[in-house]
């Protein structure tokens, strides 16, 4: 009787390599996050705010696909310059958690290196972020674009409750937030809703500081290359007095502005 062919005992297959969309890289960054930062932009975007200085980045095939492994290994060659400089790594975009995936197997490797993380995000896709992903993420940069429904939408084509809910996850993690605030003139600077939103943060209790980012158009360039009309061309950027007053209505609500 021939015999059955029973096959040897074999080690379990390592699992599959991550890899991601990656759209560019800036080392040396030192406005993202505190000390100097290795930048990692990836691409892909839900959002389609008016004013996006980045709108090369909204689709996923917008980047390169990179192995985490590589991103890492190009980490590591500058992870004593980032911990000398008190920087680390930051993760932006487009919308990072369009990758969520990705973005937890370097953050884990970031960790692994003893480096500082933080998210830059929207928020919109909050919900991609497991408590695994968070729990490698030492700060989360929080852009929260409008507070009134409305504004939300005119200005991003989405709706503005996902962020809200995600940042009162963020919250009750206890996991610290630099608030992020872009003011467009005729479109994001009603001081109703700047008041709201400040109270909004300041009930937050995790809110460390909160950063307002005159609007600018850099990149417009970046429109008119994509073929695609730039609707804010004739807003021009809010003047030093405006400015001024949005960040003292932050500041009258307890939280920290620099």
């Amino acid at each position: 009787m021939t015999g059955i062919a029973i096959p040897t005992a074999r080690a379990a297959a390592s699992p599959p390599p991550v890899s991601g969309w990656v759209h560019s890289v800036e080392t040396g960054g030192t406005v993202d996050g505190p000390g100097i930062r290795y930048v990692l932009f990836l691409a892909g975007c839900p959002l389609r705010c008016l004013y996006c200085h980045n709108p090369d980045t909204q689709h996923m095939h917008d980047g390169t696909r990179t192995d985490a492994a590589d991103v890492l290994a190009d980490i590591e060659a500058t992870a004593g310059f980032l911990r000398h400089g008190h920087g680390g790594v930051t993760l932006s975009g487009g919308e990072p958690l369009v990758q969520p995936e990705f973005c937890a197997a370097i953050l884990r490797g970031c960790k692994a290196m003893g480096l500082h993380t933080a998210l830059d995000t929207s928020g919109f896709l909050g919900n991609h972020a497991d408590d695994y992903l968070l729990a490698d993420v030492d700060l989360v940069l929080l852009d929260i674009k409008a507070f009134k429904e409305s504004t939300y939408r005119e200005l991003t084509g989405a709706p503005l409750r996902p962020t809200l809910e995600f940042a009162e996850r963020l919250a009750l993690m206890r996991k610290p937030v630099w608030l992020r605030y872009v003011l467009v003139p005729g479109l994001t600077d009603d001081l109703g809703q700047i008041a709201g939103l400040a109270e909004f943060a300041a009930g937050l209790g995790n809110v460390e500081r909160v950063d307002v980012l005159p609007f600018h158009k850099m990149g417009e360039h970046k429109w008119q290359a994509l073929g695609r009309p730039y609707t804010l061309a004739r807003t021009q950027p809010p003047d030093q007095a405006l400015t001024a007053q949005v960040r003292a209505l932050f500041r009258d609500a307890g939280l920290n502005v620099p």
